[in-house]
């Protein structure tokens, strides 16, 4: 396998934010994943808001799972912490970090396979824990690293590229994020920076829980029966040495659109994405008329897009347990271990 690395050298031009960097300070490796894929554009965003905000790489710990997602934390933040967990696990490593270093900027990125199906009671657990940090779904309803099957959050009624129909009904991850209490919650379409940008800044911004549902489109399985450039087509006309999957080269999907309006989205399979951004006069702060609103725009077939629900007085995980104000992997072992006495008091409370 090639590893092709970005350059090192920056153009003396290039502008710098308040703590010197510049953006490309805040980039990662050359992504691997199909060209056009809408988890690039997530990338984008996130390396444009932590410039923007001024934020110092060093300062960031990103977290994953398993799926083509969970790959994303490379290619961005190149500087920062870093920890590929196991499948579904990302949000318990990702509590333990926090509460052993409560300093850093945490971003748990994960997918809706990652998320919604094996790591789904972790991904409530850490929502109504509180844990101080920014998770990001990149949701494409389907499971890419294995051949493009349903994920949980597929819509009922939709097609694979093999033509069978999901009888299952999905799960609304912002919905149960809601639901858990989680303190923010957002979603975004991948191909509208201009709106996913300042969700991500706001989610880094908030302290508590902060969730952001992204729909990202997979390219990779959108083919459709009969093309020349099909999976099928080129693997039934193949006899090279050599088996290797095609996946054909799309273009981006982007979109501008302004407050409360509705726009249709076409994919590349031909269906099309029905996404509704709020209107300016939408309150975040009531969380059952979020709910509500979500409900409504989801039966009328519209992905409602924007800051959903927002607690301004929320309090994350450290001050539900009242632990130190100094980070624990700081302190002395005569501050972590006060001796057998208290240990004695302990107990006995519990008693």
């Amino acid at each position: 396998m090639t590893y092709i690395a970005k350059p090192r050298l920056h153009h003396p031009t290039l502008p710098v934010n308040r703590v010197g960097f510049t953006r490309r300070d805040y980039e990662g490796k050359i992504s691997t994943l199909c060209a056009g894929c809408g988890h690039d554009s997530i990338s984008a965003a996130i390396i444009q808001a932590c410039w923007e905000m001024d934020i110092e790489p060093h300062r960031v710990a990103k977290l994953s799972g398993i799926g083509c997602s969970s790959k994303t934390p490379d290619y961005f933040l190149g500087n920062s912490h870093g920890f590929n967990t196991v499948h579904g696990r990302m949000p318990s490593v990702l509590t333990g970090a926090n509460l052993a270093n409560r300093d850093l900027l945490y971003l748990g990125v994960s997918g809706d396979g990652d998320s919604a199906s094996i790591g789904l009671g972790q991904f409530a657990h850490v929502m109504r824990r509180g844990v101080n940090m920014v998770y990001i779904l990149e949701n494409n309803g389907v499971y890419g690293l294995t051949k493009g099957q349903f994920s949980a959050t597929a819509d009922e009624g939709s097609k694979s590229k093999r033509g069978v129909v999901n009888t299952d009904s999905p799960i609304d991850t912002v919905s149960l994020a809601l639901l858990m209490g989680a303190s923010f919650v957002a979603r975004g379409f991948s191909g509208d920076k201009g709106q996913l940008v300042p969700i991500i800044k706001a989610a880094i911004g908030h302290k508590g829980a902060a969730f952001i549902d992204v729909i990202s489109p997979c390219v990779a399985f959108n083919n459709h029966a009969g093309s020349t450039r099909s999976y099928d087509y080129v693997r039934e006309h193949n006899e090279a040495v050599n088996r290797i999957d095609f996946i054909e080269t799309r273009p981006e999907i982007r979109t501008e659109y302004e407050a409360g309006d509705v726009i249709e989205v076409p994919q590349h399979d031909g269906t099309v994405l029905r996404l509704r951004k709020l209107h300016a006069d939408y309150d975040p702060t009531d969380k059952v008329g979020a709910m509500n609103f979500i409900q409504q725009h989801q039966a009328r077939g519209e992905i409602v897009t924007g800051l959903l629900y927002a607690n301004p007085d929320a309090e994350d995980l450290h001050e539900h347990l009242g632990t130190a104000d100094v980070p624990f992997n700081r302190l002395e072992a005569a501050e972590l271990c006060p001796g057998a006495g208290a240990l004695e008091k302990i107990n006995a409370a519990l008693r």
